[in-house]
């Protein structure tokens, strides 16, 4: 938005007019800005030209994303989405000179929804692991696609919350032989738990049950009604619904977090020039101090990044 000018007592109606038709003719070469406050698509924007020309032409980044992962992602009470994410999206449309939509949808189908170009981009506290780069399934390490690149952006470990005056003594993944967690489907929660319970098993110390959820809150809804033992998720997640959930006196999280590990923005392989614009944007952000401010917003610099990487997961 234009600050008003101020009429000097010299300059005559004719520059007045002059000054109107200016700023017009600049006003038709830009798009304005959305009433959302998203970054209009302008020259002002410093990389806008390392975009795909048909993503700028568009002026809109599509973003497929699991938006029920407070405070990673999450809609408020007037229904508008917020979150890390969202910031941090919000904060590289500015770089770029376009706005970052984001559509809801299941996590475990966000990288089959990128590799059929129904989103642009997949930001979902998505963790960067060779698995999805390599388009492989954990579980049975055979390949189910192509893949994905990730730009990573911040880094996170998982951890295991039980509810409040009730862990059971729960502290690490050993403790949960023989108990039933929940999980958010298709995470890195969701293998580490199988991974886990194979150990338990050869142990002889009893199964871990795992009921997975389509999301987050569906799977802190069962632990809160008594329905499982704990829950494991990223620490972000973790923290932020020990923190909020029944005024935080749902939940609390036990033990340390584990296998810390990077979240990226997930890049369709061979969409190498969307990819190398998008980390040119995170390292601008990073470098102006945007990125350190939405981090503290949300109260966790411990997962903050000095760099944008590439693929940087193993």
């Amino acid at each position: 938005m234009t600050r008003p000018l101020a009429a000097r007592p010299a300059v005559a109606a004719v520059a007045a007019t002059g000054l109107l038709s200016l700023l017009a003719a600049c006003g038709n070469q830009t798009k304005d800005e959305a009433s959302d406050g998203a970054p209009s698509t302008t020259s002002a924007a410093p990389l806008a030209d390392k975009l795909p020309q048909a993503i700028r032409d568009k002026g809109v980044i599509k973003v497929g994303s699991d938006i029920a992962y407070p405070p990673v992602e999450f809609k408020d009470s007037s229904g508008k989405v917020v979150g890390i994410d969202p910031d941090i999206a919000d904060a590289l449309g500015k770089q770029l000179g376009v706005k970052f939509e984001f559509e809801n949808g299941t996590f475990d189908t966000l990288i089959t929804g990128l590799r059929a170009k129904r989103y642009d981009l997949a930001m979902s506290a998505m963790t960067d692991t060779e698995d999805r780069q390599n388009g492989v399934d954990p579980e049975t390490g055979k390949k189910v696609g192509e893949g994905v690149d990730f730009v990573d952006y911040f880094t996170a470990g998982v951890s295991i919350y039980t509810r409040k005056g009730d862990d059971q003594g729960i502290r690490t993944w050993a403790d949960l032989c023989g108990k039933k967690i929940v999980v958010q489907r298709g995470t890195v929660s969701e293998d580490r738990a199988k991974l886990e319970n194979a150990k338990c098993v050869k142990a002889r110390k009893g199964r871990i049950a795992t009921e997975a959820f389509d999301n987050d809150q569906q799977a802190q809804t069962r632990l809160r009604s008594g329905g499982a033992d704990a829950g494991v998720s990223d620490f972000p997640v973790a923290a932020y619904a020990a923190k909020t959930s029944g005024g935080g006196n749902d939940f609390r999280i036990v033990g340390d977090q584990v296998e810390a590990a990077p979240y990226g923005i997930a890049v369709a392989k061979g969409n190498t020039q969307l990819r190398e614009a998008i980390r040119a944007a995170l390292d601008a952000v990073i470098k102006n101090g945007e990125y350190k401010k939405i981090i503290a917003k949300w109260r966790v610099e411990a997962g903050a990044v000095t760099e944008a990487k590439i693929n940087g997961g193993t």
